[in-house]
């Protein structure tokens, strides 16, 4: 029955097309997929009219079409457009040639030249328009064609003087986006040009505004790929500047930006005068000037083009925060001085003439110095522009040009700080970040800080935070700077509890860089009397511990101001060092014998220990290499002793942290394995030792997840690295293969289980064919030596091989990463802390806010999720939105959500634990084996050796938070 539909389908297409007997195999190689081209054939030649043409076309275009059959299909299509009369099926069928020409596996190259042949008999613009845009498609498919795409550049060339402007616009855009700069043609397109100057593509006044854009488009395309624009054509893009045509000012505004970067010294007369000025300096003016142009998609442009100006003369740049009153563009005096200049020449106004006190020159405003006019004031202008993307443009720019001026940093920080009032957050937010970043060139005054510290009210986290941020690294003026920022802030460590960790970080950096100032508030800050006692404060006031945070990290600074401490200031010390280290700095305090006791945990901090650190680092693993020649009791108190030194390691050495407990991770690994493998559990029959045998199988479990820990839960590792961890996960399934044989005396094992082992170790040959140099004498190295035996062995014969293979593998030396990382999680809110249960009724929701610090964690919006335990055993993962995680450092996350919890009623209030989870997914595709082992004919139903094995890694310490569900009132 197919044969014969298949017969039947062959003659009839050979009646559609007509193919001759004799050159039918010829037409077979011609259309590999006839289908589609007869089938358009059979269409186009049944329309009556342009509008059954058009639908024909328009149905074609709605379906795919595959790469073999493109060729065909596109003759098809020029063959009836030479017919076609109507200009509108033209088009259509022109737009058909660039959308098949994009069609993946097809190269265009074999019908550029039909293309291009169209071009010489169409009489509509339209047409001709499509199809120099179908051209451009062609070209853009052919980027390793330098032939193709010159003959089409000559076509685009002999093309621009066209009379339609929809023509030459699409001959510009081809010409920037094809053209080259090794061969450079003129506008006759008849050969290379000695000069690129005169030959650009020229702008008149009398073209469309399209043309104008396509053609300063086209030269900063051929500018990105080498090509030199040459000043001459500067004066005409200034014109540009005041087109009627937003796209034109848009491009103009880039075109003279790249001009003033080509040639920033460059002298340019000023119209109407005879003084001159550099042309970095009159470009700035110029789109200074744009910054109030009516279209504020320009002057977002202008104000961010503004900020990469970095050569601008000093002078005009101040003139754009200049905010003096201008007459006729030049500055009014004010009366004051007009007073003063009259007192001195001893003239006075009668007032009985009007205006007898205006100046007495005569001024004619067409020769009035424009470029003062245009940067005066153009950044007051754009901060208080109505469209707030232009104040965040103008924030930004003043951001650049201030980190290269410390003059001008300190002219506009006033502008900036009025900006924190701003109505719109994401301004406000973006001015905050903007001072922080320069705020190592300003000092702050007293009234510009209390307009900083009134920000602090704003119901917005990330803008309080990103404040306490700026206050870290801001210089203040005044003691009474000091005490203004410590009241604010203590008002909103009230209003705000959450805010906690943030303040005290806060007044941590704001007590190291001020310790002078502080010095004599510290009586004041302490209560402390010079003869009378006074009451000891209370400890777990969070307002008392950020004033002794802020005085204790001035005093590392001060050596005088433990003097002035109270008996109990020295035992709070005490107590906060060792609760809040990374909030309280080590201080040697004379004579106090219970403080030299906690210096000494940071006596070593520095390079010279770090340095010292990682050698002890590199010598416990090389130590470890020499367990082969130790007994099996030897080895393991040697590798227990080892990792006990590198856990101790990772918590004195923070800077190691990572390293460490990635190798004691991985010596745990091999601990686990060695005491899986002990003598007498081998020896024996299995039920003579079920216990060893469970420890064993729990033993291969735990290393399994230790290995997915150490892939994903540590960055920075290298392919060596991943390699050694592959490897040792393979032991754990190799020893999870033989357990399960042993469990199973006189039974066979699943045909599966051994091609799965089988393909493991393709996989892993194929994944890591690099590093296995590196593998020799390993475990896997042995397995892929005696590949084509297991291949034909039986089940039973492959787990003894396996079993004598795995029990005489040695221990895998681990190469020392030269930067590894651990993520890690710290929950902020809720602490665990507090005694109140949270009540809810029983089958509704309560909302639990989570306030974690995510460090290292790559991609944390798909891999951290929220786990909550009930005391029912009950588990709930939620994953919080992309919008509630923040990055305020490169390698630093903030989440911050909410958490909904619901049960039914309990009878007293119990703890529920909260804790982050990384998610992991590990999937590693296996081809299909290719070599057929002897005890199965097909595999083919068997999954991949690792069919993506996903998973969870709890990383952050669980807290517990008191929930009261209780019943609903009747």
């Amino acid at each position: 029955m197919a044969a014969h539909l298949k017969k039947r389908v062959y003659e009839e297409f050979s009646k559609v097309v007509q193919i001759p007997h004799e050159e039918a195999p010829a037409k077979k190689l011609r259309l590999s997929k006839p289908s589609k081209s007869a089938a358009l054939h059979i269409d186009l030649c049944k329309a009556a009219s342009a509008t059954d043409a058009l639908q024909y076309l328009l149905e074609f275009a709605r379906k795919p079409v595959e790469a073999e059959s493109v060729e065909g299909v596109i003759r098809i299509l020029l063959e009836h457009y030479y017919k076609e009369t109507d200009n509108s099926v033209r088009l259509r069928i022109a737009s058909l040639l660039g959308l098949l020409s994009k069609t993946n596996g097809f190269s265009p190259d074999c019908v550029v030249d039909d293309v291009i042949n169209t071009l010489g008999n169409e009489k509509s613009h339209q047409v001709l328009a499509q199809l120099m845009d179908s051209l451009l498609v062609i070209g853009g498919q052919l980027p390793e064609s330098p032939a193709v795409r010159r003959r089409l550049v000559q076509v685009a060339c002999k093309l621009l003087s066209d009379t339609n402007f929809g023509v030459r616009n699409k001959c510009l855009q081809l010409l920037g986006f094809l053209g080259t700069v090794e061969t450079p043609l003129t506008k006759d397109g008849e050969g290379p040009s000695s000069s690129l100057g005169p030959k650009h593509p020229t702008v008149h006044p009398t073209e469309h505004p399209t043309v104008h854009t396509a053609a300063l488009k086209a030269m900063l395309q051929l500018h990105e790929r080498g090509m030199k624009i040459h000043q001459i054509i500067y004066e005409q893009a200034c014109r540009l500047l005041s087109d009627d045509y937003e796209q034109v000012r848009s491009a103009a505004v880039q075109m003279v930006w790249v001009l003033s970067q080509l040639y920033p010294e460059s002298i340019v007369p000023i119209p109407s005068s005879n003084e001159e000025i550099r042309l970095v300096d009159d470009a700035f003016g110029k789109i200074s000037h744009m910054v109030s142009d009516g279209s504020w998609m320009v002057r977002v442009q202008a104000a961010k083009t503004l900020g990469s100006m970095l050569q601008v003369s000093p002078h005009f740049l101040e003139q754009t925060l200049d905010k003096k009153l201008m007459s006729d563009l030049r500055r009014k005096r004010t009366a004051h001085e007009r007073a003063k200049e009259l007192f001195a020449s001893g003239e006075f106004s009668s007032g009985r003439k009007w205006a007898d006190d205006a100046p007495k020159e005569k001024l004619d405003t067409n020769t009035v110095n424009l470029i003062a006019s245009g940067a005066c004031g153009a950044f007051v202008h754009g901060l208080e522009d109505e469209m707030f993307e232009v104040r965040i443009a103008a924030v930004e720019a003043l951001c650049q040009l201030a980190r290269s001026s410390p003059s001008f940093a300190e002219k506009c920080l006033d502008f900036l700080v009025d900006m924190f009032n701003d109505e719109i957050e994401e301004v406000r937010l973006q001015s905050i970040h903007v001072l922080r970043e320069i705020s190592t060139h300003i000092t702050l005054r007293e009234d510009q800080l209390d307009t900083v510290l009134a920000v602090l009210e704003d119901s917005s986290r990330d803008i309080r935070e990103a404040l306490h941020e700026l206050l870290c690294y801001t210089n203040v003026s005044t003691k009474e700077c000091i005490q203004l920022a410590l009241l604010e802030l203590l008002k909103n460590l009230n209003k705000y509890p959450t805010d906690r960790n943030s303040v005290w970080k806060c007044l941590k950096f704001l007590g190291s860089r001020h310790p002078t100032l502080v010095l004599p508030l510290v009586p004041e800050l302490l209560s402390t009397h010079p003869y009378f006692d006074t009451p000891e404060p209370d400890m777990d006031d969070p307002a008392y511990i950020a004033v002794l945070v802020l005085v204790f990290n001035a005093a590392k600074s001060c050596p005088t101001m433990p003097a002035l401490f109270s008996d109990h200031t020295f035992r709070h010390y005490a107590y906060l060092r060792d609760s809040l280290s990374h909030l309280v700095p080590p201080l040697r305090l004379p004579g106090r014998k219970q403080v030299y006791s906690l210096d000494s945990v940071d006596s070593g901090c520095g390079s010279g220990s770090v340095e010292s650190a990682k050698l002890f680092l590199q010598q416990s693993l090389n130590r470890v290499s020499t367990i082969q020649n130790l007994e099996t009791p030897g080895a393991q108190d040697l590798l227990n002793f080892t990792i006990r030194d590198l856990q101790r390691l990772g918590e004195l050495q923070t800077e190691l942290a990572g390293a460490a407990d990635f190798c004691a991770t991985f010596l745990r690994c091999q601990l686990l394995l060695m005491k899986a493998l002990q003598e007498k559990l081998w020896n024996m029959a299995v039920p003579l030792c079920p216990k060893q045998n469970v420890t064993a199988t729990a033993a291969a479990q735990q290393i399994l997840e230790e290995t997915y820990k150490l892939e994903f839960l540590y960055s920075g590792l290298e392919s060596r690295q991943v390699a050694t961890i592959h490897h040792v996960r393979l032991q754990a399934k190799t020893l999870q293969l033989v357990l399960t044989a042993r469990t199973r005396p006189g039974l066979d094992l699943p045909i599966g289980s051994c091609e799965k082992f089988l393909q493991e170790i393709e996989s892993f040959q194929r994944m890591f064919l690099t590093e296995l140099p590196h593998l020799q004498d390993s475990f896997v190295d042995k397995l892929l030596e005696i590949m084509p035996r297991l291949l034909s062995c039986k089940p039973l014969e492959l787990v003894k091989i396996l079993q004598t293979t795995l029990r005489q593998s040695g221990l895998l030396q681990l190469r020392l990463p030269e930067q590894i990382h651990r993520a890690t999680a710290t929950i902020i809110e809720p602490t665990g802390e507090s005694d109140n249960p949270l009540r809810f009724t029983s089958g509704l929701v309560v909302a639990l806010d989570i306030d974690a610090t995510l460090e290292h964690v790559q991609d944390p919006q798909d891999k951290v999720k929220v786990q909550v335990l009930y005391p029912d055993g009950q588990s709930h993962v939620i994953h919080p939105k992309p919008a509630d995680f923040r990055k305020p450092g490169p390698t630093r996350h903030r989440l911050i959500t909410q958490v909904y919890l619901s049960h039914t009623a309990w009878t007293e209030p119990s703890q529920v634990e909260v804790r982050l989870l990384l998610a992991y997914s590990s999937s590693s595709s296996s081809p299909s084996s290719s070599n057929k082992s002897g005890w199965s004919d097909s595999i083919d139903g068997l999954p991949p050796a690792e069919a993506a094995v996903e998973g969870t890694i709890p990383f952050s310490k669980p807290v517990k938070v008191f929930i009261m569900p209780k019943p609903a009132r009747r």
